[in-house]
């Protein structure tokens, strides 16, 4: 391959190229945002007495929408005040919906950076900087989020309030077969962690070191199958992985990090590999 130096160029000061254009470009590819499989939802959405939203997207597999605005050269105070105002309308106005504030601009400056990390927290807000590159005759745009939303509270920060049970209630909750799924899921998880156990919740079967929560993987045994959470990013790598086993993929759930994934019996022993592989990643990203 050849090296070839790009040249960055402001499309606001650019006499041709405009927000509009820019608009145009990620409805066409909504990818080269980075927010997952999103689908576009509306462009220009008229706001009852507050102008218009630049582009709203809804993720394909979850009820998550991203107001997104727009706006070239540096981020100003009417801009996140903008964002915000529309996330808030949209979120009301279809509160079945995830809403998540997205603001993009070709310079986050640190000062504006401090005050969206403010708001996230209390709004679901992300950053995005944009920077257009020029070879030639050829422009592109590349996207890089500089403040996500806001991770909620990890599920075992929450344990301390959370009503332990034991291996019975699991079973009479779902079944003997399914509970024994999770042992099978604990013995790959043991691989990487030979210290690790079950910790029997109310609301989920965990697992434990020493007995201090490690829940990079939890388990929700039902009558038939198993529901299994892994903690990952959501990614076309995993998703292909997944998809390719021919697992049941529920959804991801974006509020907490991790993939649904609906488990027959004999999904484990079909797909040990690739549920190692899983599982693994989840362990490491824990440890990060």
């Amino acid at each position: 391959m050849d090296y070839v130096k790009f040249e960055r160029i402001s499309l606001k000061n650019h006499p041709e190229l405009n927000e509009r254009w820019v608009q145009d470009r990620i409805a066409a590819d909504p990818s080269i945002l980075g927010l997952g499989d999103v689908v576009l939802k509306d462009k220009e959405r008229i706001q009852p007495r507050a102008g218009r939203l630049d582009i709203l997207f809804q993720d394909a597999e979850s009820n998550q929408r991203y107001e997104v605005e727009i706006q070239l050269g540096s981020t100003d105070e009417s801009h996140i005040i903008r964002t915000i105002e529309y996330w808030d309308i949209e979120r009301k106005r279809y509160p079945q919906y995830d809403h998540v504030a997205v603001i993009v601009a070709e310079d986050i400056t640190s000062r504006f950076l401090n005050v969206i990390s403010l708001f996230n927290g209390m709004i679901p807000i992300m950053a995005i900087q944009m920077n257009a590159l020029k070879l030639e005759n050829n422009i592109g745009l590349s996207f890089t989020t500089v403040v996500n939303q806001m991770s909620y509270g990890l599920i075992e920060e929450d344990e301390e309030v959370e009503e332990t049970t034991d291996r019975s209630y699991w079973e009479n909750r779902g079944s003997k077969k399914t509970v024994t799924m999770a042992d099978q899921l604990l013995e790959i998880a043991r691989k990487f962690d030979n210290q690790l156990e079950l910790k029997y919740n109310k609301f989920y079967i965990g697992l434990a070191k020493q007995g201090h929560p490690q829940n990079f993987v939890i388990f929700r045994p039902k009558k038939g199958f198993m529901r299994f959470e892994p903690r990952l990013k959501n990614s076309p790598e995993i998703q292909e992985l997944l998809e390719k086993a021919g697992l049941d993929i529920m959804d991801y759930d974006i509020r907490w990090g991790r993939y649904r994934i609906r488990l027959q019996p004999s999904d484990i022993d079909n797909n040990t590999a690739i549920l190692t592989t899983v599982i693994e990643q989840a362990f490491k990203v824990s440890n990060e």
